[in-house]
């Protein structure tokens, strides 16, 4: 692809999300902060049953009906039904936790009053673009070297108290199975969000105009106002983040990917959370996302997870012993 093709898809994007944005802004006036910035100060919940990818059920549709959403929609309880009939939820494995510590949501996102059947917007087929080779590409680049039980670097992050699972610290925020509450504190020099999955905390440097050449968990962002609309920029992710999925969703970004967001207050317990991922060397054209951010009144609580646990040495304990009775 050309770079002018590149450019125009870009551009098309861009221009879908600022649309969609004026559209739920138009009517609605942000307060500020004492030094002069929409205030999107609280704490916010993501939490919602809509994936990433639009299903095939929904027949290309980005929006549908509270009846076909009764109809051929997801909720909460049926989500956690299908994930026990399926063994997903934990239920057979010794050590598991059930489907009674999940928190997925209880709705389908809605924005501006629409049902949404996925959270991509961009492409309009609701679907990730790959590019032409790139998934075996990283899966075969996946397979080389140490295999998963090697040692507990070759483990995933979030088994190892690194970062959240999936990509629920972000960027770009998505939903997992629990611990959906993000929180954003603001000051004249830096925005942060911390997400309670995993209490990965968010810098974002709204002085700088130059990224850091350290590659960062989370990536390394800046971000300015524009407008109402908080924009945030974020590129130079750690190569061992690469891989982002859960039971919801599943996509890969190089450390050279360029995430930008954009948080926009659209009523007094609302933001609109839209991003574009721009990732060349592995997806065709960039894709765009869109979710509600609800304001809750629920706290954001330690998340401890290395405290007493013994998983990751019993694991490889595990596969020593396999390997030692395969001799």
């Amino acid at each position: 692809m050309n770079s002018f093709s590149k450019w125009t898809k870009l551009t098309s994007s861009l221009l879908v999300v600022g649309l969609s944005q004026m559209s739920f802004a138009q009517d609605y006036v942000a307060p500020k902060t004492s030094f002069g910035v929409p205030d999107l100060q609280g704490t916010y919940s993501i939490a919602t049953v809509t994936m990433l990818e639009r299903g095939a059920e929904f027949n290309g549709q980005l929006t549908i009906t509270a009846e076909e959403a009764e109809r051929i929609g997801t909720t909460g309880e049926s989500y956690l039904s299908d994930l026990t009939s399926r063994g997903a939820g934990g239920e057979p494995d010794v050590g598991g936790y059930n489907t009674f510590w999940m928190d997925p949501g209880e709705r389908m996102a809605v924005i501006n009053g629409e049902i949404r059947t996925s959270i991509l917007v961009q492409p309009q087929n609701g679907r990730l673009p790959w590019a032409e080779g790139a998934q075996r590409a990283i899966f075969a680049n996946r397979n080389k070297g140490r295999g998963p039980y090697d040692g507990p670097e070759a483990r995933p992050l979030g088994e190892r108290c690194l970062v959240g699972f999936g990509s629920s610290g972000g960027p770009p925020m998505l939903p997992v199975l629990y611990n959906n509450h993000s929180q954003i504190v603001q000051t004249p020099n830096y925005v942060m969000i911390v997400a309670e999955m995993n209490h990965d905390a968010r810098i974002i440097r709204l002085r700088d105009s130059e990224h850091s050449d350290i590659p960062k968990w989370l990536g390394d962002s800046i971000g300015y106002y524009e407008g109402d609309t908080l924009v945030v920029e974020t590129t130079n992710y750690h190569t061992q983040q690469s891989l982002r999925g859960s039971l919801r969703h599943f996509f890969y970004l190089s450390p050279d990917a360029k995430v930008t967001e954009r948080f926009t207050r659209t009523s007094d317990s609302t933001l609109l959370y839209q991003f574009t991922v721009d990732d060349p060397k592995v997806y065709s054209t960039p894709w765009v996302g869109e979710l509600p951010m609800n304001a809750v009144e629920d706290k954001i609580y330690e998340y401890a997870c290395h405290e007493g646990n013994y998983a990751l040495p019993g694991i490889l304990a595990g596969a020593r012993i396999e390997e030692k009775d395969s001799q």
